[in-house]
Order: C-alpha cells, then structure tokens, then sequence
C-alpha cells in the first residue's frame, strides 16, 4: 500500500465523529511506537515532520522509515508537512514525496496568507497532493513556532469561508484557545476551548475538515518522573481530555500530537538512566522509550480521537 493523502481519512471522520491522530515524528523508534499502536487498534494514521524533524533527520530518512512502516502494518498512513512557513518548503516536501503539507501563512495578513496558501495549493494539487492552512494564531512554543500570547488572536469565523473558497485549501487549522507546547496557561487559570466559535465555523463550512493544533495534555506522571530525577519542569497544564473529544465529535477531524510524545520519551530516558547507569547500549533505553510512546499513543486513539477500529 502507498502512502495516502488524508481526503477519505477526513470524510469517514467527519460522519463518523471522530479525529485522526496527526503525530510528529523525528526517529525511527518514534515512528515505530506510534505505528505499533496504531497497528494493534486498527487505527488510521498522519505521522507528521516538522521543519525542525527535517533538519534533524532528513525528508528521505523518515519518508522510507514511514513507508516501511506501511509495509509492517498494512495501515492506511499519510505523511504530512507540519507548519510549512514558505512556498519553497512546501514545495520542496511535495517533490520528495510527502502526500499533505501544511502552509502556516497566519502570520501574515489576511490577504497574503490567501496569495501564499493559493500558491502552495496550485502547486499541491497538480501533484495529488492536499493542503492544509491556518487562519487566526496559536500562542506558544514548540520546535520552530514561537507566538507571545499578544501575537495570539483566535480564528474569525465570518473570515473562514472566504479564505477556503479563494484559496481552495483541503482543512483548515483553526485558534480557539488550544496553545502549542506543553505549558500553556498561567497557574491558577482553567483552559477553556471556544466552541462556539468551532460551531460557528462548522455552519459557514458545512462538511469540511477542521484541525486542532495545540492539543497536547501532558499526563502529570510525566513531568513527576523528570522532576524526580533532576529536572526542573513546572505543572503542564494541558488541554482536558473530555474538551478535545467533544471537538472530535464535531467538525475537527484531525488533532495534532507531540509534546506529549516528546514528555514520554523524556520521562522514560531519565528514569532509566537514573536506574542502570551502568547501560550504555542505545537499544537497551530506546526500547523502554518507544514502549511509552505506544502506550500512550493508544490511550489517544481510544479515549481522545475516537479513531479505533477505522483504519
């Protein structure tokens, strides 16, 4: 089986009121604790790179480690750019192979993000391949994205509907109080995610996939285990589990996944270097990292994204 674009993965979500899992991925035993997962639950998949992950990795390493794990699970897998700030990076991923990219144009005005994410499109679609963008701007920070909480603004409804027609995009990103990263919000404060607005867009855009970004909810177990063996992280205050699913059953039909990856992998590598510093074969700590990768990727295909069972 070829890798896929996300068009079917979206239509059945969408009906069926469910989101499909979009993780980053930057090493093969990443990769491999996902798709295992995934594999066990009979769940579709978008393993995503950053622009970070390629640098890290490069575009052709994960591209064969994402086919070879096609052929490993039989699973339906869609590789996708995540926050592609350029025309050229996107065009760079759709050459060499990628079947969806994302255009990240809303740090510009409403207009050039049309003329950029319109340039990515033409260009996408000539090759099969789909488009996602963004419209109004998550706070945060993870890899390369960085936006202060004033730069932040959410998603307009009344704009949401123009921009798709004009730009012809395939989903769109929207801000309604999720926030990349880890540490979200200021102790003290409940997240809070703005379903009206999400309604809102879901009657202007009736049918079309919406994506959530900044959805991570760390498990406080993780942030205990680094503190416990020398970190010095403080609460993350994620998004509540309940709120994501209940976006899931509306329009959002892909939710992205990392920082709680990341925490996994972080968590588990201090603990057991903590407890066997003698070790110093890779496959004897990597093994336990990608074990917890699985584990709670799992815990996300069934109690968050609802996508068990749908591949």
């Amino acid at each position: 089986m070829p890798l896929v674009t996300t068009t079917e993965m979206f239509k059945k979500a969408y009906e069926g009121g469910y989101a499909i899992g979009a993780f980053n991925v930057n090493n093969m035993e990443i990769i491999q604790g996902i798709v295992e997962a995934a594999k066990e639950e009979k769940a579709p998949l978008i393993l995503q790179v950053s622009a970070g992950a390629r640098k890290y990795a490069k575009p052709v390493y994960l591209k064969k480690m994402v086919e070879a794990a096609i052929e490993d699970s039989g699973l339906p897998i869609c590789l996708h750019l995540d926050h592609g700030d350029s025309f050229e990076l996107c065009k760079d991923s759709i050459d060499g192979g990628f079947t969806s990219v994302m255009i990240d144009a809303s740090h510009h005005a409403f207009e050039e993000n049309i003329k950029i994410t319109s340039e990515v499109v033409k260009y996408a679609h000539d090759r099969g391949v789909v488009v996602e963008a963004e419209l109004g701007r998550l706070a945060g920070i993870e890899d390369a994205v960085n936006v202060s909480e004033k730069d932040a603004a959410f998603t307009d409804p009344d704009q949401v509907q123009e921009f798709v027609e004009r730009t012809g995009v395939d989903s769109l990103a929207i801000a309604i109080g999720t926030s990349h990263g880890a540490y979200k919000f200021k102790p003290g404060t409940k997240p809070q995610l703005r379903f009206d607005i999400l309604e809102e867009v879901g009657k202007r855009l009736p049918g079309f996939p919406i994506v959530l970004h900044g959805a991570s909810s760390v498990p406080q177990e993780y942030v205990e285990i680094i503190n416990k063996f020398g970190g010095n992280m403080p609460n993350a205050i994620g998004i509540p589990e309940e709120m994501l699913r209940k976006a899931a059953s509306m329009a959002v039909c892909k939710i992205n996944i990392d920082s709680d990856l990341r925490m996994a992998v972080t968590a588990t590598l201090r603990q057991y270097f903590a407890e066997h510093p003698e070790h110093f074969d890779p496959r004897q700590y990597l093994g336990p990292a990608r074990e917890a990768v699985k584990k709670i990727v799992k815990h996300k295909l069934v109690n968050v994204l609802g996508c068990n069972g749908k591949a």
